[in-house]
């Protein structure tokens, strides 16, 4: 068994080019294994390419992207299959809630369950006792244990967030990336999604793209700014910020022709 790395992703010399347009240039980033890792910069800077690289949404034009579970051997995630990915432990959230809103929160929490693909399988489904607590469990961490049987068309925009979220925590991944958790949310459930995101902090690897520099701020542990498809700067949130050549890239709103999110 392969020992427990401080590293968790490593992405190396990743380039990829739409078209003659270049979205992301060599870029080189190493996740730290439970920490909070975002990846901000203007709109056409790379940051939700970069994403579906790692997830095997895009295919890179040149680079690898490694990824080192928990007492296991390495995995190369480039050239895997989306599906084989998630298999491994990698999980990812998309800035529109994907819940199933004519399910109840419950039905969407066990048709996440790894085995269980199917809409009606996942509802007819006998839930096992340590099943049901590890749902139970996970609702509870988002604040939904109440709404176990509520219709996800019924949540709030916050409370879909969260659900979504728990839904990724179900298949117990190493790593959760998600793409502007915050969007939408007013200051109270934006300041909740971020102590939400500190306690899965405990558990697996966050990696996060966000605009919202107050919610940076809140969580971050590292921070990579991407810019015109390259690495700019990393480091922690402060210093980053306080960067004058990072405040001049989002003054100058770099790249919005290519605008990526």
């Amino acid at each position: 068994m392969a020992d427990i790395r401080e590293d968790v992703l490593k992405i190396k010399h990743i380039s990829v080019i739409f078209d003659g347009f270049r979205a992301l240039t060599d870029v080189d980033i190493t996740i730290k294994r439970n920490t909070i890792h975002f990846f901000i910069g203007p709109n056409g800077a790379g940051k939700t390419t970069l994403l579906d690289i790692i997830c095997a949404k895009t295919k890179p034009t040149a680079g690898t992207v490694h990824y080192y579970p928990a007492g296991k051997e390495p995995v190369r995630l480039t050239g895997m299959k989306e599906y084989q990915i998630t298999n491994e432990g990698v999980g990812r959230k998309f800035q529109v809630p994907s819940v199933f809103t004519a399910l109840t929160v419950m039905e969407n929490m066990i048709l996440s369950l790894k085995g269980h693909k199917g809409v009606w399988e996942s509802i007819f489904y006998r839930l096992s006792d340590e099943d049901e607590k590890a749902i139970m469990d996970i609702l509870h961490k988002v604040g939904l244990e109440d709404r176990a049987d509520v219709r996800a068309g019924a949540l709030a925009h916050g409370e879909k967030q969260w659900l979504e979220i728990a839904m990724q925590l179900v298949q117990r991944p190493e790593i959760i990336m998600l793409d502007e958790p915050a969007a939408g949310m007013g200051k109270p459930e934006t300041f909740r999604t971020g102590e939400l995101l500190k306690e899965i902090r405990k558990d697996c690897t966050v990696i996060v793209v966000e605009h919202d520099m107050d919610f940076v701020k809140q969580i971050a542990d590292k921070v990579t700014v991407l810019h015109e498809g390259k690495v700019l700067m990393e480091g922690d949130v402060a210093k980053v910020l306080a960067d004058k050549t990072v405040q001049a890239v989002y003054l100058g709103r770099g790249g919005e022709r290519y605008a990526d999110n």
